[in-house]
Formats: C-alpha cells, structure tokens, sequence
C-alpha cells in the first residue's frame, strides 16, 4: 500500500556530510511516523531516528549518532529526510526509511514498529 524510495547515498570522506531523502507514495495518509535504520555489513539493522507528522522527533542516542543526524520531513512532499554531518567510517551501511501507522516517534524506533520499507541507500564513509 506504501511505498518508499531512498536517494541520496553515495561514497563520501570522513568529516563530509550527505542529506539522504525518501519519498513516500501510495496510501500514505495511514503512515504517521516516518523514521530511518541502517544496516551495516555484518550487523543488525538499527535505528537510527524518527519523526511524527507533526515533527516529533526521536532519535538513537548512543554516541554514534547524537549530535550529527537531523531527522526532518515535509509532508507536503510524502518525503522524509536524513541530513548526516560529520561523518565516519563507521556510519558505513545501507540506509533504510521506513514508515510506521504509529501516531509517537518516541514509540517507533524497533523494526517491527514499522510497516513499510524501502529498498535501502549505500552509505560508504571512507577514511
């Protein structure tokens, strides 16, 4: 019923950044949270951040993370955003959007909070 596309990804340096998009289409007007997982090789994929239609946002707060993503979205637009800064080698993954039919970000930020995926962006942090 949704779908979703990333674009954005790319190889980037160490210390660069990259604003990863998503646009959402279909039956979108169910799809209140809107969030973003990565998946690196070899590990889970993991939660990244979220936000809520009404701009709510949530966001993974390990060290790896907080302070150089920024979540954001235009609903106008059915897109979701993820601008990256600062980037490292170990941001390194295949970047996920993923749209949820829950209402709070602070109560989407598992894999199975989510109905809908897409087919994922490479991310490649070089050092």
């Amino acid at each position: 019923q949704v779908q979703l596309v990333e674009s954005g990804g790319g190889l980037v340096q160490a210390g660069d950044s990259l604003t990863l998009s998503c646009a959402a289409s279909g039956r979108t007007f169910n799809t209140a949270t809107l969030g973003w997982f990565r998946q690196a090789p070899g590990k889970e994929r993991e939660f990244v951040a979220a936000i809520s239609w009404s701009g709510v946002i949530s966001t993974n707060n390990v060290d790896s993370v907080k302070g150089r993503f920024t979540i954001s979205r235009v609903n106008a637009k059915n897109t979701v955003y993820l601008q990256m800064n600062s980037l490292k080698p170990e941001d390194t993954a295949v970047y996920y959007c993923a749209a949820s039919t829950k209402s709070r970000a602070s109560i989407a930020t598992m894999i199975y909070d989510y109905d809908y995926w897409g087919q994922g962006t490479q991310v490649t942090v070089s050092s």
